[in-house]
């Protein structure tokens, strides 16, 4: 198939009560497309990708550290990184998180 549709990616994943759900809806050469639930108060704590990456926050608000910096994003919010960019995120409420992978690109 040359293609994959999904109507609404909010539905493609359920917030867990207590923890974080993950979900890859694509992986190949040049992209991994991951979805993340997580439920308030749920983080991931501070680490690097070797690619650049992109964050679009789809449901709920979160806090970002993105390299030395400190951000509160909301549903609509989107991130670029860069490659060995050190980033963490807090979920403040329950939230849902499409992460990109660039797997071919530079940064």
């Amino acid at each position: 198939m040359n293609y994959r549709f999904i109507e609404d990616l909010r539905e493609q994943v359920t917030i867990p009560k207590d923890g974080i759900l993950s979900r890859t809806l694509h992986d190949d050469a040049q992209l991994k497309v991951v979805l993340f639930g997580f439920a308030a108060g749920q983080e991931l704590s501070e680490h690097t990708a070797s690619s650049p990456a992109v964050l679009h926050v789809l449901e709920g608000q979160v806090g970002l550290t993105l390299g030395s910096e400190r951000r509160e994003a909301q549903a609509g919010a989107w991130v670029w990184m860069s490659a060995q960019l050190p980033h963490s995120l807090v979920a403040r409420t329950d939230a849902v998180v499409l992460l990109l992978l660039i797997k071919s690109g530079k940064s």
